[in-house]
């Protein structure tokens, strides 16, 4: 591991070099400046209500994460992001911040950083562009970054459904802080590496870094299919301890109005089961959008994780300590698109589990509606 985070602290110090080189052979030939992208403000604003079959004390929906309140009405997250995109075309610079407001912020933050208990800086980060060719290109990002495993996304209004599956709550970071390289190798290929200080960590809890790599192959523009895997230790005080995995995404447009969507996690950690051993799991889900009229869209998830050390899920967002459970949901979300600017996404979802987790029954049933604004 640490050859990987030698070459990436390498590359960081190589880039700006071969960019300040580029800069200098791209002034002599250009007559002009050529103007920088405009700032980009956009966001969005989503409140929503929830209710359960067996909530956790009456107010719990046990093993969710933005939609967690029972009987209530929530302010999700009011969503602002600035953005200056760096083009892939020419020596340029950019940037990306999103900030969060509400109940999902208390969620995602990450260990030394803190706006408040409602509040979240989800991402902040700048971009250095240098062009290879008319079709590659390669970035240098440093900042708070989005994880690269998974189908779904932090902003909840880019997701298929309402409330987030399984893998994007326990089996996947919300964030990393580090640095990473983006490269796109042609039309088909593109590989990102990126050193960080570990999973939902701006200040590190331990004096190893986490890599992760992904390679993302789009065969057609019907199709992508992207693979990922992650090494590093995790635990607070601990560098040999390490958490690995493979996180396998994939995403094919069946029909204009149908796509299918897969989803598969391996992963395991060094003394993090119940028994002092090495901690395992697994999960899969599959999305099946499909677009009813133009403005409306039926997003169809059903996932299944096996943690089967309780490693991932012992005593989290409502569960119980437990030594190891089999847990999955089924999900239906009517996505619908009428109003210009707006989102009413009114959704039933059913999870099982092995264990009596749900206020002690082994399945609970809910039923939510959420409203997002889009700007």
């Amino acid at each position: 591991m640490q050859a990987l985070v030698w070459l990436a602290t390498l590359a960081s110090l190589i880039i700006p070099v071969a960019l300040i080189a580029q800069q200098a052979d791209t002034s002599k030939k250009a007559d002009s400046v050529v103007a920088l992208p405009p700032v980009i403000l956009t966001g969005s604003v989503t409140t929503s209500y929830t209710w359960t079959t067996h909530p956790l004390g009456d107010t719990t929906i046990v093993g969710r994460a933005y939609d967690r309140r029972h009987n209530s009405f929530s302010l999700n997250v009011v969503n602002f992001t600035v953005d200056r995109p760096a083009p892939t075309d020419r020596v340029a610079a950019g940037f990306h911040a999103e900030a969060w407001f509400g109940e999902n912020a208390a969620v995602v933050q990450s260990v030394g950083l803190s706006i408040g208990q409602d509040g979240d800086i989800w991402q902040a980060y700048g971009v250095l562009n240098l062009p290879v060719s008319p079709s590659k290109y390669l970035q240098f990002r440093a900042g708070k970054i989005a994880t690269l495993l998974g189908i779904e996304v932090g902003e909840d209004v880019l997701n298929p459904n309402l409330g987030v599956g399984y893998q994007d709550i326990f089996l996947e970071p919300f964030t990393e802080t580090g640095v990473e390289l983006d490269v796109k190798l042609s039309s088909k290929w593109d590989a990102e590496l990126r050193a960080s200080n570990g999973w939902d960590q701006v200040t590190d809890v331990n004096q190893s870094k986490t890599i992760v790599g992904r390679l993302g192959l789009t065969p057609d523009d019907k199709t992508l299919i992207a693979l990922a895997g992650y090494f590093g230790p995790e635990q607070p005080r601990n560098n040999v301890n390490e958490r690995t995995g493979l996180n396998l995404a994939a995403s094919r447009k069946l029909t204009s109005v149908a796509t299918v969507e897969l989803q598969l996690d391996y992963g395991q950690e060094a003394h993090a089961a119940a028994d002092s051993g090495t901690a395992k799991w697994a999960a899969a889900g599959m999305w099946l959008m499909y677009d009813i009229v133009p403005a409306a869209t039926l997003a169809l998830r059903g996932d299944y994780m096996n943690d089967r050390d309780g490693a991932r899920t012992s005593g989290v967002l409502g569960f119980p300590v437990n030594d190891g459970q089999r847990v999955g949901s089924a999900t239906a979300t009517l996505n619908v698109k009428y109003w210009d600017h707006a989102l009413l996404r009114p959704e039933i979802r059913f999870d099982r589990s092995t264990l009596p987790v749900f206020d002690g029954h082994k399945e609970q049933l809910c039923f939510g509606m959420g409203l997002s604004y889009i700007f």
